[in-house]
């Protein structure tokens, strides 16, 4: 039996376990449980080629392969309850395709109970969100188009297995409200549960102004789940990360900023240092309820010491119908272009991606 097929079942036994034993009966189980979920998918057409040819080799890193298709990039179905005031619980599948095995797969995406203290104190215990690329994505506001900066170059996880603690300071009335978080988890994400020599952290506070300007700054410290008696660490991996956007009824606009030191299981393990650093920007304008466009410009370096002439740029560009509440149809046009100078004598490659299409999202 796989592992996540096991965590699944034992999830979802203990949450209806302790649901089941929390009321006198089923009506008032149900009267305190509230069901959600959420789809990414598109229909699109895919462009790639190394060195000016167009292949499915891996070139220097592009994501995507030749061809037009269906995809249902993400599958969320969320269970939450409460059983008092103060203690709640949320299990999330999350379903997605597996190039590793050819197959789909469901994971437990989140599952915690939470204390709920006060506003301002907060402690959920179990697999969660983690601290900074949710809050991005809520900012961007996109993520069924393309991921944010640091989880799309993979210098950074959206949920894992911990203690997280977060809280909020002031009323969205207020001219200025302050917001925390801050995890202590495995460092493995939240596919691999299991535990090492010493835990990782993440945190981020963030504040509103006015309702509308909104900045944060965050980072991460930590080995990554790699750490164990038998296998040592030499390095640490860290990564600060800081966001600015506006964000209004007529649309948002904002800016994301990363740099990162050592963050990969490899270079955790490694005695060879590296260093990466980029930023997003990105903006979308509303001309109505119905209608709306957007636009994005990603540039990194992943690593600046060990290959440092290699780029990422990545752009999108698009139109939005959101046609209910919920439910939004984007056409929207990606490219993605890796280079670098490699070899002796010195030559220059590149692997560009292109990527055209409706990207779709329903929430319920």
């Amino acid at each position: 039996m796989k592992k996540s097929t096991f965590l699944l079942g034992a999830g979802l036994g203990a949450i209806m376990l302790v649901a089941a034993t929390s009321g006198a009966n089923a009506q008032s189980w149900a009267d305190n449980t509230t069901v959600s979920g959420r789809m990414y998918y598109d229909v699109t057409g895919i462009t790639r080629k190394v060195d000016g040819v167009t292949s499915d080799a891996a070139g220097l890193g592009a994501a995507g392969t030749n061809g037009t298709g269906f995809d249902i990039k993400r599958f969320y179905v969320g269970i939450d309850h409460k059983f008092t005031d103060l203690i709640s619980t949320n299990i999330t599948t999350d379903f997605q395709y597996s190039s590793g095995v050819s197959a789909t797969e469901v994971y437990l995406k989140k599952a915690y109970i939470d204390f709920n203290f006060d506003p301002r104190v907060d402690l959920k215990v179990g697999s969660n969100d983690m601290p900074w690329i949710p809050y991005a994505e809520n900012i961007y506001g996109n993520r069924y188009v393309e991921k944010t900066l640091i989880d799309r170059m993979g210098f950074g996880t959206s949920a894992d297995w911990g203690l997280h603690a977060g809280g909020n300071f002031g009323a969205p009335a207020d001219d200025l409200t302050v917001s925390y978080a801050v995890s202590a988890i495995n460092g493995n994400g939240y596919k691999n549960p299991s535990r090492t020599k010493a835990m990782d952290f993440e945190g981020r506070v963030s504040a509103v102004v006015y309702g509308q300007y909104n900045f944060a700054l965050g980072g991460y410290t930590g080995e990554l789940g790699q750490q164990t008696i038998s296998v040592p660490t030499p390095q640490k991996a860290s990564r600060l990360d800081a966001l600015a956007a506006w964000v209004g009824d007529q649309g948002r606009v904002g800016v994301e900023y990363f740099s990162a030191n050592d963050y990969s299981s490899a270079l955790v393990k490694a005695t060879t240092p590296d260093k990466a650093d980029g930023y997003s920007a990105f903006g979308t304008y509303r001309f109505n309820h119905d209608w709306s466009t957007f636009a994005r410009i990603d540039n990194v370096k992943p690593t600046k010491l060990l290959t440092p002439t290699k780029t990422d740029k990545y752009y999108n560009l698009g139109v939005t119908y959101s046609a209910f509440k919920n439910v939004d149809f984007s056409l929207t046009a990606k490219h993605e272009e890796v280079t670098a100078s490699t070899g002796t004598p010195i030559v220059a490659h590149k692997t560009t991606n292109d990527e055209v299409g409706v990207f779709a999202q329903f929430r319920y």
